[in-house]
């Protein structure tokens, strides 16, 4: 038992299937029927193998090094908080589940209801529920629309109608919503000071414990940059992140942040709910690309002859056809799948699920092929080193040279372009929900939010804010991702260092 405990896969495993466990159990004490989509499995497994690969790395000194360069970064640093946020965020909203249907008599067997929730529904349920009419501002009171009102003493009026659920609380709001808004943000600042300073203080003194150091020492060394990654700069961007999660928590019940759509819902609501959409199109497609790409890259740069022929011929095929039209004809193929297959889809959202993973998968075959071109050209250029012709000299097989000596020179360069190729993904589903052969209607998405928005840039007055929300959004979540991108090409990059 003690020689498990020490080896570097036993707690990343003992606390995944913990998870997995009380995913399971919680339904039932819950009351719920839980959900399972494609997608979901699909994230939950990339989940176990990028925890399986941290600790991995963590237990090989000459795989950390390049990684502990990464994070020393500060830039670099507060980037991995910010994608850490969203990834909570996703990963929340990838946890399904259908509640009961009230029961009329006692034994009757449980229905449940065809909408599929998820755990950050919940956590958001009022932003989910306060549904307006139409169009509002953020932070407005009033609709966005005049109606006509009838007055008391016989005719009608146009007016602007106080909304149901936004500034329901203020008996005055033209006088006293200013001054409402300002209290909630001091008390998210102290809320935000207090609450911060308690997790802190709690996460430092089981570090202490960890590294056997009195606590005001590791203040200390903390505060003077003692370590060699900036912690600092991770404690400052997330408390400015959780006072902005505490001011939404303040607000969103009481306000709309972002305004509201055409039809009143919330746009934050929207715009939170389309983070895993971007999160999903990103990672699922790269775990479909890799193979591909590393398996006919790494084939054609070894074995070369009419291996690499005809790799070469289809991936330059392949990169011959318009890569919008094919996807155009996936989707549309899938569609017609899902319209004659309707009884093997229960609810609507399994429906827009199947699209996007179809989506996912389109997207991964059809871009493997810029990462191929490069695995081929490294590969062969280590086939042709001295230890590679000794090694098959010495009769030793083709996938023990492959996995002993091609892979782990090539994977700096796999690493690198599948952090950089993530934000490009994320952009691409927009573009493509944008053109009309991105995911479901139905299914949020910053793509189908600024389809929307490019109806409502027409209207006059103008409709401008879920045009900028879901902008916002995606571009905090890109930059993030290409600013922790160029610190991983400078750490994995062999050509840095010689430099």
């Amino acid at each position: 038992m003690s020689a498990c405990l020490r080896q570097w896969w036993f707690l990343p495993v003992v606390g995944l299937s913990s998870i997995l466990l009380l995913l399971n159990i919680l339904p039932g004490f819950l009351s719920v029927k839980a959900t399972y989509l494609w997608t979901d499995v699909f994230i939950f497994i990339l989940l176990v193998m990028i925890t399986m690969f941290v600790a991995y790395v963590r237990s090989k000194e000459h795989l950390s090094r390049p990684w502990v360069k990464v994070f020393e970064r500060k830039l670099s640093m507060a980037s991995a908080v910010v994608l850490l946020v969203f990834i909570i965020i996703g990963l929340l909203d990838s946890i399904h589940f259908r509640k009961p249907l009230s029961v009329e008599q006692e034994g009757d067997q449980v229905h449940y209801s065809v909408d599929v929730s998820s755990v950050l529904d919940v956590l958001t349920h009022a932003l989910h529920t306060q549904v307006e009419k139409t169009y509002s501002a953020p932070f407005a009171t009033h609709s966005f629309v005049k109606e006509s009102v009838d007055l008391p003493g016989g005719g009608s009026q146009r007016v602007y109608p106080r909304l149901k659920y936004a500034g329901s609380h203020l008996e005055d709001p033209e006088k006293e919503k200013g001054y409402d808004v300002f209290l909630r943000i001091v008390h998210s600042v102290w809320q935000t000071v207090i609450f911060g300073s308690l997790v802190f203080l709690v996460i430092i003194y089981l570090v202490s414990i960890v590294v056997r150091e009195n606590i005001f020492g590791l203040l200390r060394k903390i505060k003077n940059h003692y370590y060699r990654l900036p912690w600092l700069t991770a404690i400052m961007v997330s408390w400015l992140i959780l006072f902005i999660v505490v001011f939404l928590v303040n607000t969103g019940s009481y306000y709309h942040v972002f305004g509201t759509d055409k039809v009143g819902q919330d746009v934050l609501y929207l715009s939170l709910k389309s983070i895993r959409t971007g999160l999903v199109i990103g990672s699922l497609t790269t775990m479909v690309m890799l193979p591909f790409a590393i398996m006919m890259g790494v084939a054609a740069g070894y074995f070369q002859g009419w291996i690499d022929d005809v790799i070469q011929y289809i991936y330059t095929t392949l990169n011959s056809i318009p890569g919008v039209l094919l996807i155009a004809a996936a989707i549309l193929s899938i569609q017609v799948y899902i319209s004659n297959h309707p009884e093997l889809f229960a609810t609507s959202i399994e429906r827009a699920d199947l699209r996007l993973l179809a989506l996912c998968f389109i997207l991964g075959i059809t871009s493997w092929t810029g990462l191929c071109r490069l695995l081929r050209g490294e590969a062969f250029k280590i086939r042709e080193l001295e230890y590679i012709q000794a090694a098959q000299a010495f009769g030793v097989g083709h996938l023990r040279i492959i996995s002993r000596h091609i892979l782990p020179n090539i994977m700096h360069i796999v690493l690198i372009v599948v952090v950089l190729d993530f934000s490009g993904l994320v952009l691409a589903e927009a573009v493509l929900s944008y053109v009309g052969v991105g995911v479901d209607p139905s299914t949020n998405s910053w793509g189908n939010m600024i389809n929307g928005a490019r109806l409502e840039m027409a209207r006059e007055p103008l409709v401008w804010w879920s045009l900028v929300a879901a902008f916002s959004f995606m571009f905090i979540l890109v930059l993030a991702a290409n600013l922790f991108s160029d610190a991983v090409r400078d750490a994995f990059d062999p050509r840095s260092h010689r430099a």
